[in-house]
């Protein structure tokens, strides 16, 4: 176990009220908050946060997803536990937490259209980029 660096938190609350207000919203929005948390869980895969990958995955577990869809999750690509609008939200989901890498290319992007609307897309980018902010908080100040 390690020690918490910073009660970034209590430290700036404010700040960190404004992230929990933007979860709220991308909860009580158009996308379905069980997408929401697959994402977040693959995106916590991805940054390696334990505290993350432990909240999202008991989420997903309590909303009813199989946990033989979780054991396939860092695999989905060519698993077929995902249908098609799952695969294009996880694909930009990687791309946006890699955009170092990927440059969130078009044959990323474009699938998006075919099962999103553009406030969808919107939400979507959004709740990628907070759980990205979340990992970043919670793995850089070792919570």
């Amino acid at each position: 176990m390690t020690t918490l660096r910073q009660p970034y938190y209590e430290l700036s609350p404010e700040v960190y009220s404004a992230l929990g207000q933007a979860k709220k919203a991308l909860e009580n929005g158009a996308l379905d908050t069980t997408l929401m948390e697959l994402i977040f869980l693959r995106i916590s895969q991805i940054n390696g946060c334990a505290f993350c990958l432990e909240m999202h995955s008991k989420a997903l577990r309590k909303s009813g997803v199989e946990q033989c869809k979780l054991d396939a999750l860092a695999g989905w690509r060519v698993s077929h536990h995902f249908s098609a609008q799952e695969q294009a939200a996880l694909a930009w989901a990687e791309s946006l937490t890699d955009i170092a890498r990927t440059h969130a290319e078009e044959e990323v992007y474009q699938p998006l259209l075919d099962h999103f609307s553009p406030h969808e897309i919107s939400d979507l980018t959004f709740a990628i980029s907070l759980m990205n902010c979340f990992n970043r908080l919670a793995i850089g100040m070792r919570m």
